[in-house]
């Protein structure tokens, strides 16, 4: 499995219609969970950043949603951002552009939100210009850094490493609440979360 830890410049040129950092030079770090609910993997999430009173944003899955709606309610009480992954996970680069679209709006009507991130980055042009005219008014949420939590030939400490060596103020960083990424996370959170906050860090919600 091939993948960018950290974003090259030539991908963030192709969609420079997407954010890929928070410009900031404060020690803040914006951290992201894709593909929850879950009803275990959520919950271990809310309790780890609340040890550290850090706050993340959650793009969710609408079934995930439909599925478990009071984790989804938890993720919303404890202060979090909540943001649109498509009703279904779908690939947008293989998914007909209405259809890709219609499940967008599917899920938009169960997660109140104008932050959308496209599942496995993976999104059209046309797609994207789509997505911020007045039908949908999102803002596409890229990342700076891919904790690399979904591969399963990666190691825990591996998964760790990689957002410790490159993550820096302003950065998106993407984790998943997921049952299959659930033993690289458990063992990189609370280790992220304690590294960076003795390093003088605050975790905060992406700008809406």
């Amino acid at each position: 499995m091939f993948y960018f830890v950290k974003t090259p410049w030539l991908l963030k040129k192709l969609y420079p219609g997407c954010v890929w950092k928070i410009n900031t030079r404060e020690k803040i770090l914006y951290l992201t969970f894709d593909d929850g609910p879950h009803p275990e993997v959520t919950p271990f999430v809310l309790d780890e950043l609340k040890k550290y009173k850090a706050f993340a944003t959650f793009f969710c899955i609408g079934n995930n949603v439909k599925k478990y709606p009071g984790h989804y309610q938890d993720i919303i009480e404890d202060g979090h951002r909540i943001a649109n992954h498509t009703f279904d996970h779908l690939n947008g680069w293989k998914t007909a552009d209405n259809f890709y679209l219609e499940n967008i709006a599917k899920a938009a009507k169960i997660i109140d939100s104008n932050l959308f991130r496209p599942p496995y980055g993976k999104i059209t042009k046309f797609q994207l210009e789509a997505l911020k005219g007045n039908r949908f008014n999102l803002r596409t949420i890229m990342w700076s850094v891919l904790s690399g939590d979904f591969d399963e030939k990666l190691s825990e400490e591996n998964c760790y490493l990689n957002v410790i060596n490159n993550s820096g103020p302003g950065s998106i960083i993407v984790f998943h609440d997921s049952q299959k990424a659930f033993t690289r996370l458990r063992y990189a959170l609370p280790r992220i979360l304690e590294y960076f906050s003795g390093a003088g860090y605050q975790f905060k919600l992406i700008p809406l």
